[in-house]
Parts: C-alpha cells; sequence; structure tokens
C-alpha cells in the first residue's frame, strides 16, 4: 500500500484546475500533466478521506483502455511519458510515479459522453417518470438494472465542482457540438462502450454504464482524453453476483455511496470522515476490478 495523496503540490509547473479527482498542470504550450489524486468523491462532494493506491489504480486502468481503444479513436496521450525533464525535484517525481499523465492540449467539448448498457441510476429514475432516458423511449416494464436491448447514448452537461451534472437529450447536444460533431461522439462512445463491455464481460466484469471525454485537436481530430472506463467513469458489477431489481454490488465507489445512504448526512460539503474499514474494503474492490481486467496485481 502507498501513502495515500488528497492533493498534489508541484513546484515547476502551474496548476491549472484541481477537480474531484485529478490535478491539472501545464507543462508547455502542446502539454499538460495530468496527476490522479486518491481523492474520492460522493454526491458531487469531494469527501476528506484518502482511499490508498486509488489514484494508481486509475491510472493504470486508463492506460490499459487507452491502449486497446487506439483502433477506434486516438486519445491525448503523448509519445513520451518520462516525468524526469519536465518534474526535475526527484522526491516530488516519487510521489507522481504511476499515478500521472503526459497529455496533449486539445480542447474538451463540453458535455459527458455517456453510454448505458443496463438502467440504473439518474437513467432508471428518468424512465420511472417518462419512460425514456435523455428522450429515448425504452420497453415498458423493465425493472431495475435491465440489461438494455442495445446501448443507449445519454450525454450529460460537465458541471463544476459541487454541482450536478444534467442529462441532456440528443437534440441538446446538437445544438452544442453541431449535428456531425455530435454524431461522431456518439458513434466512437457508443463504440468504446461496446467493446470493452465485450471484453470486460468475459472476464467477470459487467460494465453498466459509463461516461467518457473528448477533445479536439487543432485539425478538428476527435481524441478521447481525460480517464476511460474506470471505477471512477462507469459502474462496474461483478458478474457472478447480477440480477435485476437490486443496485448490484459493484467494483467502484457505489460502495462508498452506500455506506454514506446510511448516515444523516444532507449530501453537502464538508462530507464525512470514511471509516478505516470502508476505506480499505473500497481499496479492496479498485484492486480487485484491475485485476480482473488486466489479469495482474498492481505493483
Amino acid at each position: 500500500m502507498t501513502a495515500p495523496l488528497l492533493e498534489s503540490k508541484l513546484s515547476h509547473l502551474p496548476l491549472l484546475h484541481r477537480g474531484k479527482v485529478r490535478d491539472l498542470y501545464a507543462v508547455d504550450d502542446d502539454r499538460l500533466l495530468i496527476v490522479t489524486t486518491d481523492r474520492i468523491s460522493a454526491f458531487d462532494v469531494i469527501l476528506p478521506t484518502a482511499i490508498p493506491d486509488k489514484g494508481h489504480v486509475l491510472t493504470a486502468i486508463s492506460r490499459f483502455w487507452f491502449d486497446r481503444t487506439r483502433n477506434i479513436v486516438p486519445n491525448h496521450l503523448t509519445d513520451d511519458q518520462s516525468l524526469t525533464d519536465i518534474i526535475p525535484d526527484r522526491d516530488e517525481r516519487a510521489l507522481l510515479e504511476g499515478r500521472s499523465l503526459i497529455v496533449k492540449r486539445l480542447k474538451a467539448l463540453p458535455i459527458e459522453a455517456v453510454v448505458r448498457g443496463y438502467l440504473i441510476g439518474t437513467g432508471y429514475k428518468d424512465y420511472q417518470a417518462t419512460g425514456a432516458v435523455c428522450g429515448i423511449a425504452l420497453p415498458k416494464d423493465l425493472p431495475l438494472a435491465a440489461h438494455l436491448p442495445e446501448p443507449i447514448f445519454t450525454p450529460a452537461t460537465k458541471a463544476a465542482v459541487g454541482d450536478h451534472d444534467e442529462n441532456i437529450d440528443f437534440d441538446t447536444t446538437v445544438s452544442l457540438l453541431g449535428r456531425q460533431l455530435a454524431e461522431q461522439v456518439r458513434d466512437t462512445a457508443i463504440k468504446l462502450y461496446q467493446q470493452a463491455a465485450k471484453y470486460a464481460l468475459e472476464r467477470g466484469i459487467i460494465i453498466a454504464d459509463t461516461k467518457f471525454e473528448f477533445g479536439l485537436d487543432d485539425q478538428g481530430t476527435l481524441h478521447l482524453i481525460d480517464e476511460a472506463l474506470t471505477p471512477d467513469s462507469s459502474r462496474f458489477w461483478p458478474v457472478d453476483q447480477y440480477k435485476t431489481g437490486i443496485s448490484p454490488p459493484s467494483f467502484d465507489k457505489q460502495f462508498v455511496r452506500d455506506w454514506l445512504e446510511t448516515l444523516d448526512w444532507n449530501k453537502k460539503a464538508p462530507g464525512p470522515q470514511i471509516p478505516a474499514d470502508i476505506v480499505e474494503q473500497t481499496r479492496s474492490r479498485y484492486l480487485e476490478a484491475y485485476r480482473l481486467l488486466t489479469g495482474t496485481k498492481l505493483d
């Protein structure tokens, strides 16, 4: 177990943004450094307790999927991932090893490209209210966690830290991106989900849903950015425990959300400290997801 990192502090690079989990630094005009901390958020609140090794798991899983999905869409990783030249301080560099990515500067699109293969979360709430998710009509009387006939694209707006993302329909996506780019994002996201879901299912994991983020380079080429198919951006369910009518047990931070639901907490900052046993059970779920997907254990 590595010492948990709640917040990175680099002396030689300017901090551009501190998100729920990732800290973003400027390297130069063409590159950025993404540092994935061990922070965990729930209900759009960053909790005060870190989950050891979480940042390493998220980074390793993203690298794994970035490599496997190059046949569908390019991603934002640069060819050179060495920190030596950009982080001269050896101690700072040691803290970043295994939890950082050097990426291209791209123009991020203003939506989250969500793909759902199963009916859960806000998608199920929308379905109960309207019979549809983001304007996509679904068959009647589907239970919670139902496997959908085919994956659906249900985009959302990007919210600032502390605010809630809002589901939008495809027409709204077209108004934000233009029709050609909106269709490209939709089709690419669905292809990514289908390829990943098939692979994961063979290894004992159901990817119930996931969200992708995309960006454009100066030539207008679409790139996959941020993270990819991690336990933070997806719902991972163990195949052998899946059944409809319940929210299945998961490898992701749903475990923390479920624990929080037992508390008398208003779901506003500051969040409660996470007890040691919940921290360790959450950590073990992240590590198990990595092991099942890659067939290896995290070093």
